[in-house]
C-alpha cells in the first residue's frame, strides 16, 4: 500500500427528477451568465435541451452545440471565443464523457492569456492558472469524467490525443440521473460498460498490495458491472440502470486509486488506435487490454489469479486460472457485442506500429505499466497480437 492523498469536491446529485434543483445550486454559486454545453442532436430530440432552459429561466444562457466524441481542439476553441465574447461565468456540460472532457478543457482555456494547445502539450512548463466554473448533467454513464478532474482531448490534424487535469477541474456539481439510460443506443450503452470496467481494471490488475478495502471496492464495481449486463436489452428497467450509473463513476471518482499502484498502459495504447482509426475508446480498451495482459501475464500473475478467484469463481492451479481470467474477460467484452482484434475494425494496419512508436518517443514514454516494464518491445508485442 502506498501513501495517497485525496481530494474530490464535486457535489454528486443522484436519482430521477432532480433537476428542478439546478437553480438552487447556481444561485449558491452566484451564477449570471450559462454557456450550455452539449453533444450531437440527442439532448435536443429526448427533450431534456428545452427541459433545462425551462429550469434555467432566470438565467441567462447561450447555447453551444456539437462537440464531438473524442473532442476535437478546433471545436473547443470555437466555443472557448463564444464564451469570452458573451462573458460567460459559468459553464454546464449536458452530456457523456467526450462533452464533459470538452467543458473542463474550455474552462480553462477561457482565461488562458496564450495558445491553450501549449498547456495539452506541456510546452515549456505551461498550465492552466484558473477555470471558469461548470457543473455536469451527465446523459451517458461511462467515464466518470462527472466525477473527476481528468479530461482528454484530441486534436486530428496532428494525430494527438493529450491529457490534462488538476484541482482546478473538478465540475462544482453533477446530476445523474439513470433514467436518461434507457434513451441510449445498445452500442454506447456497451461501450459504458467496458469503459467502466477497464478504468477498474487499470487500478485493479496490477500489484499485490495490502490495500484491501480498495481492492475490495474495485471487486464490487467489477462484479456489477457484470451483474447490469442485462440493461443491454433492458435499458428502461431502473435497477439496472441505477447501478450501471453508480458503476461507471465509483470506477474513476477517485476511490479505487487510494493506496494503490496504477497501470493505465491500456488507455495509453488504446488512444493511438482512436487516433488512428477512428474506433470508440471503449472498443480500443478491449482490444487492446486481453493482449496487454498476456505479455504482462508474469508481473500481473498474482493478481490475476485472485481476479479470477473472486470475480469468476475460477479454481485450478494459479497459472490456469489466471489465464482464463483473461479469457473470461475478453469472452465479457464480447458477450456485449464488442469485436476484441483490430482486425474486425481495420482492414489496413501498414501504418500502426511506426505510428505508435513515433508518438511515443515524441512524448518519452519508454517504461510504462504499474512496474515501468512496459517498454517498446512489449508494445509492439502488444500491437501485433492485437491485429
Amino acid at each position: 500500500m502506498v501513501n495517497f492523498e485525496s481530494w474530490n469536491p464535486t457535489r454528486v446529485v443522484f436519482g430521477a427528477d432532480q433537476l428542478h434543483r439546478l437553480p438552487e445550486l447556481l444561485n449558491e454559486l452566484k451564477v449570471k451568465r450559462i454557456l450550455i454545453a452539449y453533444g450531437g442532436g440527442s439532448v435536443e430530440r429526448i427533450g431534456l435541451l428545452s427541459k433545462i432552459k425551462n429550469v434555467l429561466s432566470s438565467f441567462s444562457t447561450i447555447d453551444f452545440g456539437g462537440i464531438e466524441p473524442n473532442p476535437q481542439y478546433s471545436t473547443l476553441m470555437k466555443a472557448v471565443e463564444l464564451a469570452r465574447n458573451s462573458d460567460v461565468d459559468f459553464i454546464l456540460a449536458v452530456g457523456g464523457g467526450s462533452v464533459i472532457d470538452g467543458v473542463k478543457f474550455i474552462s480553462g482555456a477561457i482565461p488562458y492569456p496564450g495558445e491553450p494547445w501549449d498547456v495539452l502539450s506541456k510546452k515549456d512548463g505551461a498550465v492552466f492558472e484558473k477555470a471558469i466554473p461548470f457543473g455536469t448533467i451527465l446523459t451517458i454513464p461511462a467515464t466518470g469524467s462527472e466525477v473527476n478532474s481528468g479530461a482528454v482531448i484530441s486534436r486530428s490534424e496532428m494525430n494527438e490525443k493529450r491529457t490534462m487535469g488538476g484541482p482546478l477541474f473538478f465540475p462544482k456539481f453533477s446530476f445523474c440521473d439513470p433514467t436518461v439510460v434507457a434513451t441510449l443506443p445498445k452500442r454506447q450503452l456497451a461501450n459504458g460498460i467496458i469503459d467502466a470496467c477497464v478504468h477498474t481494471l487499470e487500478q485493479y490488475l496490477t500489484t499485490m498490495y495490502d490495500n484491501w478495502l480498495q481492492e475490495r471496492e474495485a471487486e464490487a464495481v467489477l462484479a456489477t458491472l457484470i451483474d447490469v449486463k442485462g440493461i443491454l436489452d433492458n435499458p428502461s428497467d431502473y435497477k439496472l440502470a441505477y447501478n450501471f450509473m453508480l458503476c461507471a463513476s465509483h470506477a474513476l471518482n477517485g476511490n479505487l486509486r487510494c493506496g494503490a499502484v496504477t497501470d493505465w498502459a491500456t488507455h495509453m495504447i488504446g488512444h493511438e488506435l482512436t487516433v488512428l482509426y477512428n474506433i470508440d475508446h471503449a472498443r480500443t480498451l478491449a482490444i487492446i487490454a486481453p493482449r496487454l495482459y498476456e505479455v504482462q501475464f508474469e508481473h500481473k500473475k498474482d493478481k490475476l489469479v485472485q481476479y479470477g478467484k473472486r470475480i469468476f469463481g475460477l479454481t485450478g492451479t494459479d497459472t490456469e486460472i489466471a489465464q482464463n481470467a483473461i479469457r473470461l474477460t475478453e469472452e465479457f467484452f464480447q458477450s456485449l457485442g464488442v469485436e476484441t482484434h483490430l482486425r474486425e475494425y481495420e482492414a489496413d494496419t501498414t501504418r500502426l506500429i511506426q505510428h505508435v512508436k513515433t508518438k511515443f518517443t515524441e512524448r518519452g514514454w519508454t517504461e510504462l505499466g504499474e512496474n515501468g516494464t512496459i517498454q517498446w518491445p512489449q508494445v509492439e508485442t502488444i500491437l501485433n497480437n492485437c491485429i
